[in-house]
């Protein structure tokens, strides 16, 4: 009696008999699995390629470009900014170019805009770009999905018929046992044409083990697979982490136990296989030695849920976006604050950062509300104008004035300092 992964096939049975399968099984594909593709921060922007999303951008410019110019031409953009004046001396454009791009910007990140264009032509380039990001934002929102979620690169080969439309993967099996009987005696045309190709190869792509045909797969890394039994390719996968079965069997067969011919032990034999069967000790056994016993189960697949997680490596691209057009906005708001207080001129003497933090704590201050007072350039004069005169007068009172009064008096009435002054001490001589 033998009880070994031995496959029923009908040239054993005439040599010695079995008894009913214990286990169902098949010819696979074992083949070595590709390295996950290294994490990019910016996966967001792989779904087009840099040529589109140059093309896009070229696009964006001249559609904004050309919009701002057709409402300069056309009539029907210029409009009164006074409704109540029936002949205004000026008619307003709300199409500027700023504008422009911000309508298409809008349009293009699906948000829309409050600026819309009132003429034909104008409406003719914002429906023709509506129609443009539409498709794109479809097309870029299907493939985002794919490249985001995909955590595996994509095998060469997925079957056997894969493995028969090319050469650059050699591909292999036992030398002497079932599994190359399978192949030479099949009259499927795909598994005649592996079998030409194995039995031509040159070097030779048998082995003598499955072993051996093992350590190959290992060792020529997604170069060689081999055909096995899947029962033994199951054991191997779940102790080798870097193995994996492709597709699914290319046969069914079973392991039985071997007897010798007549013998009157088959059928009691069976029968207890069958029991053990209905019980489930057979598959509790398989799982015992399959994935626990013998550094089984050390390469543990992920849930199904788990696959569809998308980590910080993937979306971390999106955050740096966010925070680098926070910091963007804010040196921006910093250039416009500098650039308007240059535009009202107001206080020199006052330091720009000194203002900026005032208006900082006024930002802050969640007690101020939504209004705030208007700061003008004559309102800042005074107060320079002030502390200057408070400070003439402190140095007047301390050393005094030197020489005839009335000489000072009509040097200080001659000059732009004596006129500052006179405002001061109320002098009207």
């Amino acid at each position: 009696m033998a009880i070994i992964d031995m496959s029923i096939t009908s040239i054993r049975q005439t040599a010695v008999d079995f008894t009913m399968p214990y286990m169902n099984t098949g010819v696979g594909i074992l083949y070595k699995k590709k390295p996950p593709p290294p994490q990019n921060l910016f996966s967001f922007l792989m779904p087009l390629s840099l040529d589109v999303w140059i093309y896009m951008t070229t696009a964006y410019l001249g559609v904004s470009i050309t919009m701002f110019l057709l409402a300069r031409l056309t009539p029907f953009e210029w409009e009164n900014p006074h409704p109540c004046v029936d002949e205004p001396e000026e008619l307003e454009n709300e199409l500027t170019l700023h504008n422009c791009f911000w309508h298409n910007w809008g349009s293009l990140m699906q948000q829309g805009s409050d600026i819309a264009p009132k003429a034909i032509s104008t409406r003719m380039v914002a429906g023709m770009w509506w129609f443009f990001t539409l498709i794109m934002i479809s097309s870029y929102t299907a493939n985002l999905a794919a490249f985001l979620t995909a955590s595996k690169m994509a095998s060469p080969v997925n079957s056997a018929e894969d493995l028969a439309k090319q050469t650059k993967i050699k591909y292999g099996t036992y030398c002497c046992g079932s599994t190359q009987g399978f192949f030479s005696s099949s009259t499927i045309p795909t598994y005649q044409k592996l079998n030409a190709f194995m039995e031509s190869a040159k070097p030779s792509v048998m082995a003598n083990s499955n072993k051996e045909g093992l350590d190959r797969v290992r060792k020529e890394d997604g170069m060689y697979a081999f055909f096995m039994e899947a029962a033994s390719i199951e054991y191997h996968i779940e102790r080798f982490c870097d193995l994996r079965q492709l597709g699914g069997l290319l046969d069914s067969k079973g392991y039985g136990i071997a007897l010798p011919k007549d013998s009157p032990y088959t059928a009691a034999i069976s029968a207890g296989v069958l029991a053990l069967q209905e019980r489930g000790t057979l598959k509790e056994l398989k799982i015992k030695w399959w994935k626990e016993e013998r550094d089984g189960g050390s390469c543990k697949v992920e849930a199904g849920g788990g696959n569809a997680q998308l980590s910080l490596a993937q979306l971390g691209g999106v955050f740096i976006v966010l925070v680098g057009g926070m910091a963007a906005s804010i040196i921006i708001a910093i250039f416009e604050f500098a650039w308007k207080r240059r535009k009202l001129a107001v206080d020199e003497n006052e330091s720009l950062t000194h203002e900026m933090w005032e208006e900082f704590k006024f930002a802050v201050n969640w007690r101020a509300g939504d209004t705030k007072p208007i700061k003008t350039p004559s309102q800042s004069r005074v107060g320079s104008r002030s502390l200057l005169s408070k400070s003439n007068a402190e140095s007047i009172n301390k050393y005094g004035v030197i020489g005839d009064d009335s000489k000072s008096t009509k040097s200080r009435k001659d000059s732009t300092y004596a006129c500052f002054n006179e405002n001061i001490y109320g002098d009207k001589k």
